[in-house]
Order: structure tokens, then sequence, then C-alpha cells
């Protein structure tokens, strides 16, 4: 696990340079595919699986992306999720302020909110796996912590299947992905409260990357998370018990950019607040991270990364946030490993 001490939630978030958010563009057609996930929950139906294995490997080599249905997250859990952390929300300060995160903590477990200096508008609770020591969750409303901690053992159970997928797109061996992946320490999940935009503005979280294997986010009907695509905006329209998945920093590397990290942001609703969960499926920090031989040297392809520990470029980027550098140009992206053949 981790052992710096941030204070937002920025372990897997590299922001850009600050900037106002902006209407989104014309989409032009544009639209997030669904995957319906119901065929690997059965023995056989290997047409369904194919056809879910072709869209998911196309939505991630265009702009890694997509949504899921059908998999296997209950949603009246998912509803009682969001409904739970809504009436968290709703206290006063001084009561969400009692789930404050402890001192040991390797992250901020418990309830935070972002800084009045922050460009990002949110409040939330962080949460690591259940059992974890150090969570603190809140004691009220009553069964939070109990819903919180079922959904996300379902959520693993759902990351499971994506990381198999992947594998399976990527034509890697069975199991290859994996291996990356025997400590689940590393996940975390956040359960989010985007505060209604201003006449000023309406910046929920500025555009950035993820850093990690892939993110699950499911949201209420407010909408405003939308992913870039060909430099224009595309809304994922909030759709109903759905699940939305986006691939990290590390999944490009290791395909040598066949498979792209998804630039993404939330744009804040006007007259309400945005509720959402954000689920980050991680790889144990001592691994080693580089283009695989299969997308590079052995296909005749120079590698466009260097290789990294895991935990050495979380580190770079946690720093970026305690200690923000002076010139955008210094800001940490997957692309300080670039190499510029």
């Amino acid at each position: 696990m981790p052992t710096t001490d941030p204070r937002p939630c920025d372990l897997l978030l590299v922001f850009a340079p600050e900037q106002p958010s902006t209407q989104s563009l014309e989409m032009d057609n544009l639209s997030i595919p669904t995957v319906d996930l119901s065929h690997f929950f059965r023995d056989g139906d290997e047409d369904g699986k194919n056809k879910a294995i072709e869209t998911i490997s196309q939505a991630c080599s265009e702009y890694g992306f997509f949504q899921i249905e059908n998999h296997g997250v209950p949603v009246d859990l998912m509803n009682q999720a969001l409904k739970l952390s809504k009436e968290f929300f709703d206290f006063p300060d001084e009561v969400k302020r009692l789930s404050s995160p402890g001192p040991d903590a390797p992250l901020p477990a418990g309830y935070s909110r972002q800084p009045d200096h922050s460009p990002d508008k949110n409040e939330y609770v962080l949460v690591f796996p259940p059992g974890s020591s150090f969570n603190v969750y809140p004691t009220n409303p009553p069964g939070f912590r109990e819903v919180v901690e079922e959904i996300f053992s379902y959520l693993i159970k759902t990351s499971f299947i994506i990381e198999s997928i992947l594998n399976e797109c990527l034509g890697l061996p069975p199991n290859f992905l994996k291996e990356f992946n025997h400590d689940r320490s590393w996940d975390f999940m956040v359960a989010l409260r985007y505060f209604p935009a201003t006449e000023n503005e309406n910046n929920g979280i500025t555009e950035h990357e993820d850093g990690n294997w892939f993110t699950f986010v499911f949201q209420d009907e407010a909408g405003g998370l939308e992913v870039r695509k060909n430099g224009k905006w595309i809304p994922v329209t909030p759709a109903k018990h759905n699940i939305v998945v986006n691939v990290g920093d590390v999944i490009q590397v290791l395909s040598n950019k066949k498979f792209k990290s998804a630039t993404h942001r939330v744009v804040r609703p006007e007259g309400k607040s945005r509720y959402s969960y954000a689920f980050f499926y991680n790889l144990q920090g001592d691994k080693w991270v580089e283009p695989l031989p299969q997308f590079a040297g052995e296909i005749g392809e120079a590698p466009k990364y260097r290789g990294f520990f895991f935990k050495e470029y979380q580190e770079l980027r946690l720093r970026n946030k305690t200690h923000p550098p002076s010139r955008p140009e210094d800001v940490i992206h997957i692309t300080h490993y670039a190499i510029n053949n």
C-alpha cells in the first residue's frame, strides 16, 4: 500500500494546468459504447463474448472509455449506495468532519473536502478494501459502512472480469495481467459529491488521465462526466444501472499506446449537486511497468516509454499535489516517461 500522505484524493489523478471548464463541443454523432457483460457470467455464448471483446478493444484503442451493463453489481445496491452518500453529504460540516481521516492513514481514508484554492469543487469519502484498519466510516446514516463494503466486494469481482477481457483484447497469454495484481490493498473507492455550478465557473474535476489499471464510475442522473476524443468533449450520458469504465496510464504503457488512457473531466451541473462513486483498480506498487515486447520490439516498433515502478510514478504524481510546481511543464504526466524516437 502507498506510504505517501496526500490530502486530496489524488493518488490516481493527474491534473492538467488549471484552466476554466468550457461547454462541450459538438459531438458529431460520437458516443460511448455500451457492452453487455452477461455473456461472461455463463458458459458458452462465445459469439456474445467475442462481440463484447471486439467492442471493448475498439473503444480502448480510440479513447479508453466504455460503459458496461449486466455487470454483476446488484442495481438495488448501487441505488442504495448513492442514496446513503447523498444523505451523508447533506449533514452539516461539523458532523461530516467526525469521519475525518486518521493520522496514520497512507491516504485520507474517511471524509475530506477539496481546499478552497483548489480548482476542483467536490467533497468525498475514501475507503480502502473492507477490513482495512485505515478506513474511517461515517456512523450516520445507518448502513453506510455495510453498503459500501458490499459494493466494494462486488466491484472487485467485476474488475476481475474486465481485467480478463483486456487480457484477451491485447492478445496476451491467459492470466498475464492478473500477475500484476496479487495485492488488492492498493485498490480504493471514493464516494463523491460535486457542488452545483456557479455563475462564474463549473469545474468539478479538471481534465486528467488516471494513473492506474482502470477505473469504474457509477453516477446519478445529473451528468457532467465527459471524455475527450479528437479534441472534442463527449458527454458520458448517465445510463441507469450502467458502470463507466476508463483505461488508465498503466494499460497505455504496457500496450505501447495501442490502448489509450482516457482524458476526462467532470463539469458541475447547474442548480444541483452531482453524486458518484469511483473505484480505482490498481496493481502492486513494486511492479515494473514498461511496454511489453509484443507491442514493441517483437513487431518492429520502438518502445514509446521508459520503464518505471508503479509506486515511483504515484509518488511523483503525489508530489505535484503536495508541492505544486510553478511551471505547467513540470506537472507529472505519463509523458514524463515518454521516449522521443
